[in-house]
């Protein structure tokens, strides 16, 4: 019988984005707290987060967006099946006590933006989804001088908070219950952008199966109520294994 072939009683070290750090924070407990399992899971950047994994840091399992899982296994950092774990939309926040504008259809949207002075986004996925939906409308040159990145790790809702931005986009569970800021809703279709956040089992782990059993639990109907309670939804079910 090998290492593999017990569940550890080591603690399992992860990594993931800064967009499902609250959710993930919320699983590890739950999972913690029905198998005794301890887990300790790094919420970075997402690029930065790739990084990690692909520079060999001593981690056991990544939750990333599922592209870039994919692109991390198909370089060998990563192995095992891909266990997606939740989809996660794309959502527009203003002050709060300031104005809701309309966002509730694309035409609405693109006004929006357009009047808006100064409009925070983040980098990752969903920003730079944002920027190709403005190159799509014709107006990314003339927006330019109003848009400010969020720096790696800075969520958007602080720049709403600190004035530096009117209108900030980002993943709903980045901005949700966010102190200082009211969501107005999600971005509407054709404008939105819904991303499906996925684990999987570093090369580098020695505690493999513990890792399977984990990313397991996060596909599984036993997380989908903590799912929902942070803003996302279950991405479907795993496939994680060895």
């Amino acid at each position: 019988m090998t290492k593999d072939d017990v569940k550890s009683n080591a603690t399992l070290a992860g990594v993931g984005s800064m967009a499902t750090r609250l959710l993930l924070a919320g699983l590890a407990e739950q999972y913690e707290r029905e198998t005794g399992q301890r887990l300790t899971i790094a919420a970075i950047g997402g690029v930065e987060a790739a990084r990690r994994v692909q520079a060999g840091a001593a981690l056991d399992f990544a939750v990333l967006a599922s592209a870039a899982i994919d692109r991390l296994a198909a370089a060998g950092h990563l192995i095992g099946a891909r266990t997606d774990v939740v989809h996660s939309g794309m959502a527009a926040a203003v002050a709060t006590g300031a104005a809701h504008p309309d966002i509730g259809t694309e035409d609405a949207l693109r006004e929006t933006i357009l009047r808006a002075a100064r409009i925070g986004y983040s980098t990752g996925p969903s920003g730079d989804h944002l920027l190709r939906v403005l190159e799509r409308w014709g107006v990314a040159e003339t927006l330019g001088p109003r848009l400010v990145m969020a720096q790696p790790g800075v969520p958007v809702a602080s720049l709403i908070v600190e004035g530096k931005v009117e209108i900030g986009f980002q993943q709903l569970s980045e901005l949700k219950d966010v102190p200082g800021i009211d969501v107005i809703g999600p971005l509407p279709a054709g404008a939105q952008l819904v991303t499906v956040f996925s684990g999987a089992i570093c090369a580098v782990s020695q505690q493999r199966q513990a890792a399977a059993d984990f990313l397991a639990f996060l596909g599984s109907e036993r997380a989908e109520a903590t799912k929902r309670a942070f803003g996302m939804e279950p991405a479907g079910g795993a496939e994680s294994g060895l």
